[in-house]
């Protein structure tokens, strides 16, 4: 069983930047795909950003460009650099194994205009 714990989230004003940060434990992370889910309020779920083993990335539309995932194999950790945030990225952030489909509880990241 995969278990995943995210920090780093917050308050931000609009423009600034957070680096939100997931530690696994209980698994050889090395093979697992892993991604950042959101969901904002009154909003679907959204995958923003996912990095596989190999680390191949990929990003939703919304985020290309601003945000950066990225991951240590060595320290279990995949993180996602959020840059030039929006009002519109609130939301809680969700540390995800998509190989395994194992969440972690979320961070809320709240951007004020």
């Amino acid at each position: 069983q995969v278990r995943l714990a995210e920090s780093g989230g917050g308050l931000v004003q609009t423009g600034g930047s957070l680096r939100l940060s997931c530690a696994a434990s209980g698994t050889i992370f090395s093979l697992l795909t892993m991604g950042w889910y959101r969901q904002g309020p009154g909003k679907q779920r959204e995958l923003v950003a996912r990095i596989s083993n190999s680390g191949v990335t990929n990003y939703a539309d919304s985020v290309k460009g601003r945000f950066t995932i990225s991951r240590d194999n060595a320290k279990n950790t995949v993180d996602l650099q959020m840059n030039s945030l929006k009002p519109e990225d609130t939301a809680v952030y969700f540390c995800v194994s998509l190989t395994t489909n194992f969440w972690g509880q979320g961070t809320q990241v709240t951007v004020a205009s």
